[in-house]
């Protein structure tokens, strides 16, 4: 390591990965196991029960008093109001940060910071805080994997015991949710949405860092292509793919999924504002969970419930933004999923076409460009309120939708373009990147002059007569002809699985089908033959 930079490993060194902490496990006295108790005197104090409870409340209201009570809460502070924290926290980590069990992906990995920093203000607030979890799963992890097949249905999933976890614990006033990546934060904004009757406050999980030097967590995943094509070297994708995340927690930093959806809960009024894409980890990023602790109390005292903030009008609202972001094809998915959870009519392809045809996309960030922007350059530029102010501008936004500040959109957009936050921001995205904020967020006029288009279409015809979606973002134009029709020439690849999936008796036995898989896998056909051959297959 050289002034605390990891240092690449030399040609022909073995690769390895530079930690900065510590990776000693974290020490758990167990004790002499026949030190044992058969009885305990239990908690001093008595709990707060009235005649009329006793005589009158459910069962299950005076059983749920005993475990608080049990589980070490002042009896004597048991009557007061209770708020539930549900998250998507993952593995385990020691008070200081290190790894005791890790997670799936570092989206979940520091989402303990925000439950407690939720937990702690309400308890200021003199309410008592619960917290419940349903972990959520990596996309990238399980890529070129059969776990692929879990991941969308482990949102409907989530969304299912979210809202079950909500209703086990009957005497709460209110549902903060904190999630951050491709499934988790769209399950959290389903279940929320679904508490119609709830007031409900979603807490974007943020994003983590790029690397100083290096690339970005979407790009690593083209490792191994590049690898065996011979575009780097062993010691190059082993330095690379070890500094990729190069913070601990946070969604990825292009605009994938993860961040669409930060920015899409943001938009429909179920997020603070300028809470999106917030680096995780740092001190804004807690203090957007106390926060939103503060705005959830506030709305319980107001009777404000989700179903006044999410609304066609607020759903309208964030098509619009994520047409102006270019996000992700998947919110496609989720943001239909979470209209049909609050119960308002889901967009049709009609909607979307009309969304994407008006709204002029003005971010430039990964992985659309035109410049690769890391996400936590688009919070430094002013995020989500600052993106609105410009289609307020073009009066392509609904400003009277009720958000969960208890306010319009339109007095938060009021109060955000004069902000002392918007101005401390921008002038900090210059200070330490040398970028002007007006080349990550740019206004309507200098995005049509730098040739920022739509970044989804959607193609109907006789082999989509009901739409269709692409990213045209994604599509290299030198591959478009003159006449905007996309033509391929060339040789088509055909790869097998590892393992043969045909029956003894079928015509894939012959030569030329273990020929093919041979070429496929690096086996011989004769190698082939004999797993074919043998009893497994």
């Amino acid at each position: 390591m050289a002034n605390g930079e990891p240092v690449a490993p030399s040609s022909g060194a073995k690769p390895q990965c530079v930690k900065t902490a510590h990776e000693a496990p974290t020490g758990l006295e167990i004790g002499n196991i026949y030190e044992v108790r058969t009885h305990a005197p239990g908690a001093a104090g008595a709990l707060p029960l009235t005649e009329s409870m006793l005589r009158e409340r459910p069962s299950g209201d005076l059983f749920g008093l005993s475990q608080n009570a049990g589980m070490g809460w002042n009896p004597a502070e048991l009557g007061r109001e209770q708020y539930l924290i549900l998250s998507t926290q993952g593995g385990l980590r020691a008070p200081d940060g290190r790894p005791i069990a890790l997670g799936y992906h570092t989206g979940h990995w520091e989402i303990g910071l925000l439950v407690q920093a939720a937990a702690e203000e309400f308890r200021r607030l003199k309410t008592i805080p619960f917290a419940g979890f349903c972990s959520d799963p990596c996309d990238g992890r399980t890529q070129g994997t059969t776990g692929m097949f879990d991941s969308l249905p482990y949102r409907n999933d989530a969304a299912m015991v979210f809202r079950r976890l909500a209703r086990s614990l009957p005497q709460r006033a209110g549902v903060l949710g904190i999630a951050t990546c491709d499934k988790g934060l769209p399950a959290m904004l389903m279940a929320v949405a679904g508490l119609r009757d709830l007031p409900g406050v979603v807490v974007p999980g943020g994003v983590t860092l790029p690397p100083t030097r290096g690339e970005d967590a979407g790009a690593v995943q083209t490792l191994g292509v590049r690898f065996s094509r011979g575009l780097i070297s062993l010691e190059e994708a082993a330095d690379l793919g070890c500094r990729a995340c190069a913070t601990p927690g946070g969604g990825c930093q292009f605009l994938g999924t993860a961040a669409t959806a930060q920015v899409v809960g943001e938009a429909l009024g179920l997020s603070l504002p300028h809470s999106a894409l917030a680096p995780s980890g740092q001190p804004v990023w807690l203090d957007l969970a106390r926060r939103s602790a503060q705005a959830l109390h506030a709305l319980a005292r107001g009777g404000i419930a989700t179903r006044d903030i999410v609304t066609p009008a607020s759903l309208r609202n964030a098509m619009v933004v994520h047409a102006a972001f270019g996000g992700s094809t998947n919110l496609l998915l989720h943001i239909p999923a979470i209209a049909h959870a609050v119960g308002v009519a889901r967009p049709k392809v009609e909607d979307w076409i009309d969304v994407n045809q008006r709204v002029p996309r003005l971010v430039s960030v990964l992985p659309n460009g035109p410049v690769h922007h890391p996400t936590v350059r688009v919070f430094l530029a002013g995020g989500v309120p600052e993106v609105m102010l410009h289609l307020r501008r073009l009066g392509l936004l609904d400003t009277t939708v009720r958000t969960v500040t208890g306010r319009t959109l339109g007095e938060n957009l009021d109060e955000w373009e004069t902000s002392e936050r918007r101005t401390r921001f921008r002038a900090l995205l210059t200070a330490l990147d040398g970028v002007d904020p007006e080349e990550v967020i740019l206004p309507p006029e200098k995005a049509k002059a730098r040739g920022l288009t739509s970044t989804l279409i959607f193609p109907r015809g006789n082999l989509a007569p009901e739409g269709s979606v692409v990213k045209a973002t994604s599509i290299d134009s030198s591959v478009v002809g003159p006449d905007g029709v996309y033509r391929k020439e060339g040789p088509a690849r055909v790869s097998f699985p590892s393992t043969p999936r045909w029956p003894r008796s079928k015509p894939a036995r012959s030569k030329r089908a273990t020929s093919w898989c041979s070429r496929a896998s690096g086996r011989s056909a004769r190698e082939w033959k004999k797993r074919i051959k043998s009893p497994a297959h």
